[in-house]
């Protein structure tokens, strides 16, 4: 299943929670300024406004955002006084979020059965499995046993997607090998 996420036509500038409240307090001046820059640079996109999240500032723009707006986005946002460069990640257009399913995998995979599989161990496998290389997750792997006298998990993972859902398609119905049994998606 995928949801629809933020519109296109914003950017997301991830960014520190003090970087955030320094920059929000010239919002104006800076919407004048990197329009400014975006019209020197012939971009036909204009900042409509910023908005504030706690860990990102988004930048609502008249239209979708190519590769050099980006860019210009980002140097003007790293170049503002009080903002630490550090803390400010490349800014990125929306996704959405898509939802999978993965089955047959067992509760306790280790001969040890005090020993329950967690969403670190999730992680660890998907990380060391090709099928899942460019696909990142978009929280932390939810493990579920299948009923109270089951052995088995279901795992549910949400990974950013886009919106046409491609990622989504290229892993339904993949397996996997989690040790020696086989996972499918």
């Amino acid at each position: 299943m995928t949801t629809k996420g933020l519109s296109r036509k914003q950017v997301i500038v991830p960014i520190s929670k003090d970087n955030n409240s320094n920059f929000m307090k010239n919002l104006a001046l800076y919407v004048v300024n990197i329009n400014r820059q975006l019209q020197n640079a012939k971009s036909e996109v204009l900042v409509d406004y910023i908005q504030s999240d706690p860990m990102d500032i988004t930048v609502i723009t008249s239209k979708v955002s190519q590769q050099s707006d980006l860019l210009i986005i980002d140097q003007y946002v790293k170049n503002s006084n009080d903002i630490n460069t550090l803390q400010v990640e490349e800014p990125r257009l929306p996704k959405s979020k898509s939802y999978l399913k993965i089955i047959s995998i067992p509760f306790y995979p280790y001969d040890n059965f005090q020993k329950r599989l967690t969403s670190s161990n999730i992680e660890t496998i998907l990380k060391q499995n090709q099928i899942f290389d460019n696909i990142f997750l978009a929280s932390k792997p939810r493990v579920i046993k299948v009923s109270p006298k089951s052995d088995m998990s279901i795992v549910w993972i949400d990974i950013w997607d886009v919106q046409s859902g491609s990622n989504t398609k290229m892993l339904i119905n993949r397996c996997f090998n989690v040790g020696r049994y086989i996972a499918t998606i």
